[in-house]
């Protein structure tokens, strides 16, 4: 059984929207005088490690839109390309990126055949409803969260509103340069 691990860069006030950028978003690509080599080899190693991608459609489209053009010397950009990605979607009907399919079924129904398919790492990334419905649900193994020294004060946020606690175990908390942190946590999961 494979695990779901979301990944999420997030300011200190919980926004997840447009990081790298997005026309809109008054505090669009707050994240980019951040990039440090170590953070970008701590967002490689997560790649590397996952033997999947899980995606909710803008998300799947922004990074289909971007990757196939990505080339570098460290095969950060071959496995994004390669990896298999499951795509949650009710609008999309043709995937163009390689290795791309969509889920079938209910998301709570597919996400957990997704996961008692996989043997290792899941990973999901950005796709904010899709990650509030995996928190709701119960279907969230770890959380990573790389925390920004911004207060941004608006935007989407990572957590939903939502009338239930969601119990979270602190893991781990490593500090990166620029005070950047990627905190993370393990959740109970529902089977």
């Amino acid at each position: 059984m494979g695990e779901i691990v979301v990944t999420e860069y997030v300011s200190v006030d919980g926004v997840m929207e447009a990081p790298g950028g997005e026309e809109g978003y008054p505090h669009t690509g707050w994240t980019i005088g951040y990039h440090t080599p170590e953070l970008r080899e701590f967002k490689r190693g997560e790649v590397i490690e996952a033997e999947a991608h899980l995606l909710g459609r803008r998300t799947y489209e922004s990074f289909a839109g971007a990757w196939p053009h990505y080339e570098d010397d460290d095969g950060f950009a071959d496995k994004m390309n390669t990896m298999p990605k499951y795509v949650v979607t009710s609008t999309l009907t043709d995937l163009a990126w390689n290795n791309s399919s969509i889920l079938d079924g209910p998301v709570v129904t597919s996400v957990r055949r997704l996961r008692d398919a996989i043997d290792g790492v899941v990973l999901v990334a950005g796709s904010r409803m899709l990650v509030h419905a995996l928190l709701e649900h119960g279907l969230v193994d770890e959380l990573r969260l790389t925390v920004f020294p911004i207060i941004l004060g608006s935007g989407f946020r990572v957590f939903p509103d939502t009338e239930q606690t969601i119990p979270l175990a602190s893991d781990q908390q490593h500090v990166l340069a620029d005070g950047v942190r990627v905190d993370t946590y393990r959740l109970t999961v529902s089977t």
